[in-house]
């Protein structure tokens, strides 16, 4: 489910997206961003998971702060999905904030929202 979803949105913003993209900072920490689409000033981050929205939260806070440490913008945007669910946070790296949205967003019901959110990002 989520790879369709990030394919169009690609699409829709002519950006390339990046499957299991490999990010390494350091010796201590590397590894493989889920879905990565960047474009000009904006970048997200797509952790997918098969049942835990908490965990999957915290790793893609960690995959945020290490893109941040390399070259990302001052607002790295991020998503985590089980498929069906999606939720989105946000690393301010000056503030040095990660916020959680308080809102998740779930398939079919709110396709039109996720892609308008990722769209509105990246455009």
């Amino acid at each position: 489910m989520v790879a369709p979803i990030l394919s169009r949105v690609a699409v829709i913003c002519k950006r390339l997206l990046r499957i299991e993209y490999p990010l390494k900072v350091n010796n201590l920490l590397q590894g493989n961003l889920d879905y990565f689409i960047q474009s000009q000033y904006n970048l997200v981050v797509v952790e997918a998971k098969r049942d835990d929205l908490t965990r999957g939260f915290t790793q893609l806070a960690v995959e945020m702060i290490a893109l941040s440490m390399l070259e990302a913008p001052n607002i790295v945007y991020g998503a985590v999905t089980m498929g069906d669910v999606w939720v989105f946070g946000t690393l301010e790296q000056n503030l040095r904030t990660i916020t959680r949205d308080i809102s998740s967003y779930t398939l079919p019901d709110d396709l039109a929202e996720i892609v308008k959110i990722l769209v509105g990002i990246l455009g």
